[in-house]
Formats: structure tokens, C-alpha cells, sequence
């Protein structure tokens, strides 16, 4: 874990706190560095999730995402590190793979825990089909109106379909279960929702 002098400018350091941010709320437990490059994993562990890992900067951010809402202990050790040289660059680049950090995220947190993503959105396409026909009714003087209504349709459907991967999502939490049986000894695991 990177010391705030440690990162390589001022506008990598607020970025990569709100990363962590919002990487800690949507896997529900705190995640502290989040784009770090060094890991050390038990091989049995990172072999589950060698699937989902890109081909460029951000597999040490899914692989951390994967294994912490797959419920593993995860422990963080701080290091000091020396700021870049003036006449280095970093090739990581603010807008292109910032976006590409938070795709990883939502990509991670629907595979694992969908009702992060979808119960929001759900939840605010309705508020917003409600609040519609209220104020066409009331501000308007018309009728609901069938963009109201459609809205509150596709609210309910995205809360079903939510479910729906919730329940998928468990199935992909017991095959890991047996696979932890069957191989080699792992470290014990948390549960889903639980912190160190």
C-alpha cells in the first residue's frame, strides 16, 4: 500500500482515493489501494479468476476486486515509495484507463454481487418514472401518461433480472467452495459481506 508521497502526481492521488472509494462501496469491504502494481496470492486462489484478468494495467485491480468479494482475507502493507523523476512518464493515462477502472468495477461487482449494480438503477428508474407521472398529473393536468408507466415496468424488470443474477452469482460461490476443497489448503475465508 502506496503512502500518499508515493504517488506520482497530485491529480493520480484524488483519483486513485476515489477509486478506492468507490471500489470499497461497491464490494463492501474497504479497499485501500486499489491500483497498486505488486500482489502476492496463493496460486490456487488467482487460478479461479485467471479468466476475468485483462491483458494490460488493470488485472492487479481485478484480481483484487475478484478475490476480496469472493470473500478472502485481504491484509495491506504499507511502503514507502519515491515519487517519479521529473523526465519520466507514466504510461497509464487519466481518462482512458480511468475509464477502463471503473468498467473493471461495475464488470467485477455485477459478476459478484449484481443487486449493487442493479438494485440502484432500479431504484432510480423508478423514483423517476413515479416523479413523471406525478408531475404531469399535478403540474400538467394530464393523464399518467405510458412513459410513466413503461418506466416503472422496466424498474421492476431490472430488479427482477438483479435477482436473477444474484442467484447465478451464488452458484459461482459454491463452485468455488468445492474448487477450494479440491485443491491444495486455502487461507480461511471470510464471509461475503464480513471484514476483517
Amino acid at each position: 500500500m502506496r503512502s500518499w508521497r508515493g504517488q506520482a502526481g497530485v491529480h493520480r492521488g484524488i483519483a486513485n482515493a476515489f477509486y478506492n472509494r468507490f471500489a470499497s462501496w461497491m464490494v463492501g469491504r474497504k479497499v485501500e489501494d486499489l491500483t497498486s502494481g505488486f500482489r502476492a496470492i496463493r496460486a490456487n486462489i488467482a487460478r479461479q479468476f485467471v479468466s476475468l484478468l485483462p491483458n494490460k494495467f488493470s488485472y492487479p485491480t481485478t484480481i483484487t476486486l475478484a478475490t476480496v468479494r469472493s470473500g478472502y482475507s485481504l491484509a495491506y502493507v504499507p511502503v514507502q515509495t519515491a515519487r517519479r523523476q521529473a523526465n519520466s512518464r507514466s504510461k497509464i493515462r487519466l481518462l482512458r484507463d480511468g475509464s477502463r477502472f471503473f468498467l473493471i468495477i461495475f464488470k467485477v461487482t455485477t459478476m459478484f454481487s449484481p443487486m449493487k449494480i442493479f438494485l440502484p438503477f432500479s431504484f432510480l428508474t423508478f423514483l423517476v418514472g413515479v416523479g413523471y407521472g406525478l408531475y404531469k398529473i399535478f403540474a400538467l393536468d394530464a393523464r399518467y401518461g405510458p412513459t410513466s408507466a413503461m418506466l416503472i415496468t422496466v424498474s421492476i424488470l431490472m430488479f427482477l433480472i438483479g435477482l436473477v443474477s444474484e442467484q447465478v452469482a451464488q452458484l459461482r460461490f459454491d463452485r468455488i467452495e468445492v474448487y477450494s476443497q479440491d485443491t491444495e489448503s486455502c487461507p480461511p475465508r471470510l464471509g461475503r459481506d464480513s471484514t476483517r
